[in-house]
């Protein structure tokens, strides 16, 4: 009863309320172009497009993400994935071009210009990508020609990489517009409910499998459990943080600092895992070497390389996850260390009159912030790969599907926590700025301070 008091707080407030129907509205329309297939191609003739999304590996995690689009051969086939790869791209080479350093320093405006670099590199992505998709569908998804109503010719790949480009760009519009005029990340919010859409299917195919062979409802509510327990986990990785205490010197009526006088006393929340779920999404792109150098025309017929097909082409066996944990752990070091800038934090805290107690301002600070990242990476760099691995666990032990197995860990999970907790938090603090407790408190309204 108090939960759905909340509820009716939430829909109380009328700005919170259009930002909800806003969201829910956008992501509507998402959802229905995810299922428009593009011109030219029969639905009917993509099982195999759709039985090899189903199995797993690459294709399924993509087809995860576009929440059905990529096996549905859809408008939205590329989805958001394009934007994601140019954000990458685009804070990569920030670190080593000036031009990029200078426009991040420049505030709002610096930004707004990152902004369209992005959406350019899109594009160019875009282009790249949409011809590969479409030229795949044939000899690697094992789509028949019967299926290409008007042919493959020119026509037909010049107006289905307009359309698949236009998809995407119309994805990136709709995920800003939810940023700006909704609730919670838009480009989040797109992964998330692609992810979420793809759900009940893989659950509901689990099930009906467990109990074909027999009454196994103990071994469905066993995994259950399982995944909650999962998720309970991974909202710890989510929100554990490492706080530094810092102390500042309170300032006079005359602008100066009071000697012997201490002022507030803050902290510096230092994640656990700072670098979200971007090592799995690295590590993802890099697990796909080792099967291409097999497959090679130097190494196809030998030992070595039929062993590398053998062994990096089945995402639930030991060596790919040895591999995959491993090239987790290395990239979590690496993104962390572009990403958290240890420096420019010492910096700020000593321009603030901010100071870590026992540790001088400056050069020190820095050193000291690193050596508690390093310190704390490295435990949640194994927890992170724990995680993304456990999906195999759950193959090997319950002999789960592949495609439920998927949400047991991995990329799908961290990234449903971490959007879902964004969510909440900004849904609280609407609630908390009209008196309301928050969305998982009691419900009771607040009195007014005066």
């Amino acid at each position: 009863m108090k939960f759905i008091e909340t509820l009716k707080n939430v829909w109380k407030i009328e700005e919170l309320r259009n930002r909800i129907i806003v969201t829910l509205g956008l992501l509507l329309v998402y959802r229905f172009g995810a299922q428009v297939v593009l011109p030219g191609i029969d639905a009917s003739q993509l099982e195999s497009l759709q039985d090899q999304a189903a199995g797993g590996g690459i294709f399924g995690i993509l087809n995860a993400f576009t929440g059905g689009a990529f096996a549905n051969a859809s408008v939205f086939a590329l989805g958001i994935m394009p934007y994601i790869s140019a954000s990458i791209v685009v804070q990569l080479m920030g670190i080593a071009i000036p031009y990029l350093q200078k426009l991040q320093k420049e505030g709002a405006s610096g930004q707004k210009k990152i902004t369209q670099i992005t959406r350019w590199l899109t594009i160019a992505i875009c282009l790249v990508q949409a011809p590969g998709y479409l030229a795949s569908l044939g000899p690697m998804f094992g789509i028949p020609d019967s299926a290409f109503l008007l042919g493959q010719g020119g026509m037909f790949y010049f107006s289905s990489i307009v359309i698949l480009v236009t998809g995407c760009i119309f994805a990136m519009w709709l995920g800003e517009k939810i940023t700006d005029k909704g609730i919670g990340n838009g480009i989040s919010l797109l992964i998330m409910v692609g992810i979420i859409a793809t759900l009940p299917k893989s659950f509901l195919q689990n099930a009906a499998s467990r109990l074909e062979t027999g009454n196994n409802v103990m071994m469905i509510l066993f995994e259950i459990v399982i995944w909650f327990v999962i998720i309970l986990l991974s909202v710890l990785l989510v929100m554990a943080v490492r706080k530094i205490a810092v102390q500042y010197a309170r300032r006079s009526a005359t602008g100066g600092y009071e000697k012997n006088v201490f002022g507030s006393r803050q902290y510096i929340p230092l994640k656990l895992n700072a670098s979200g779920v971007m090592p799995i999404i690295f590590a993802q792109a890099i697990m796909f070497v080792p099967g291409l150098i097999g497959g090679s025309s130097f190494l196809k017929d030998t030992g070595a390389g039929q062993w590398m097909q053998t062994n990096f082409s089945d995402i639930f066996g030991f060596w790919y996850n040895l591999v995959f944990a491993l090239l987790i752990i290395i990239f979590t070091y690496f993104y962390t260390a572009i990403t958290v800038p240890t420096n420019k934090m010492a910096d700020d805290l000593k321009r603030s009159g901010g100071f870590i107690p026992g540790i001088r301002p400056g050069s020190e600070t820095s050193e000291y912030l690193d050596k508690i990242m390093s310190q704390i990476t490295l435990p949640g760099s194994i927890f992170l790969a724990l995680i993304a691995v456990f999906p195999a666990f759950i193959v090997k032990l319950l002999n789960v599907q592949s495609g439920w197995a998927l949400f047991f860990g991995g990329t799908s999970l961290l990234i449903m926590v971490g959007v879902a907790i964004d969510t909440m938090q900004q849904v609280n603090s609407y609630l908390l700025n009209r008196h309301y407790d928050g969305l998982m408190k009691t419900g009771k309204n607040r009195k007014a301070v005066a």
